[in-house]
């Protein structure tokens, strides 16, 4: 099944889930390995290290060290990883309100990394985002 590429369609249909926990990116030197039972939802090779996003807990319980702490919202529509200007668009609405967004796109759905502390704040950012593109 092919992801939506509209982007009103997206903007519209976006439902976005707030994510129990606190989340964290963590690096990890090139050539070192990562314990398998820390379990990260995302990896990321980059020429100065390994990036892992796990939660907090994790990262604490191992040691690891991190910069700051996020919420995960991920936004339930089925996106296409060609769909031009949806993250865009999330990123422009929750910047204008002081919100850093960090995405990770995924085969089925877009996943935003946000300040913890503001994830309120950004779920209702882009429940605007939403009313502006429903049909009337």
């Amino acid at each position: 099944m092919a992801g939506e590429t509209d982007l009103t369609r997206l903007l519209a249909t976006m439902q976005p889930v707030l994510r129990e926990g606190e989340y964290v990116f963590c690096s990890l030197p090139v050539g070192v390995g990562y314990d398998a039972a820390l379990t990260p939802i995302g990896l990321f090779q980059e020429e100065e290290g390994l990036t892992l996003i796990l939660p907090r807990s994790r990262a604490d319980g191992a040691g690891l060290s991190y910069a700051a702490v996020f919420a995960m919202i991920t936004l339930s529509v089925h996106s296409s990883l060609e769909a031009v200007g949806f993250l865009a668009a999330i990123a422009t609405q929750l910047a204008s309100h002081g919100i850093s967004v960090n995405s990770v796109s995924a085969f089925y759905h877009d996943h935003l990394f946000v300040p913890a502390p503001q994830a309120e704040k950004a779920l209702a950012l882009l429940q605007t985002l939403i009313d502006q593109n429903s049909p009337p």
